[in-house]
């Protein structure tokens, strides 16, 4: 899933916003596994990749992949309300994408033997399968979340 803003909006901010509602809304352990930065004269393009993990259960765990691709940042100075001193923010497009992963038996705990991967398989189709679909609405349900808060923050963010 993805969301897209063109416009003003401060780029540390959001991050950190973004960063700070993953963690507590979703339990996951957010780590930057990406970042690249390509100045062209007054703007740079960003990219940064997250990778967020939880362990929902022994045998489920939670992954979640993040994207923020930013295009033709610049710094800028908005006049904040009532003629007050100006504001250092950013200008430019952001697309944010994430994509949630349910896990099956991360430690690998069914993968020793023929006979335990035959196993693992009843074991999924027979005796957890209301679970595994309740895991996998609960992550697709956050990572829609995630995206809307994202989407909320920078609407407010571009109407200041």
């Amino acid at each position: 899933s993805t969301i897209e803003y063109n416009g003003i909006f401060s780029f540390k901010e959001f991050y950190l916003f973004c960063h700070q509602w993953l963690t507590e809304q979703t339990g996951l352990y957010i780590q930057e596994d990406a970042y690249e930065e390509k100045i062209k004269g007054e703007t740079k393009d960003i990219i940064v990749g997250w990778k967020g993990d939880k362990k929902l259960t022994d045998y489920f765990k939670f992954i979640a992949e993040i994207r923020f691709t930013v295009r033709n940042l610049a710094n800028i100075e908005i006049a904040s309300g009532a003629g007050g001193p100006k504001v250092k923010t950013n200008q430019g497009g952001i697309k944010v994408s994430v994509k949630g992963i349910l896990v099956r038996d991360y430690e690998g705990k069914f993968e020793t033997t023929p006979f335990n991967k035959f196993l693992r398989g009843i074991y999924e189709k027979w005796v957890i399968t209301s679970r595994v679909q309740q895991f996998e609405d609960k992550i697709a349900g956050d990572c829609d979340e995630f995206l809307s808060q994202a989407k909320s923050y920078l609407d407010l963010e571009g109407k200041r």
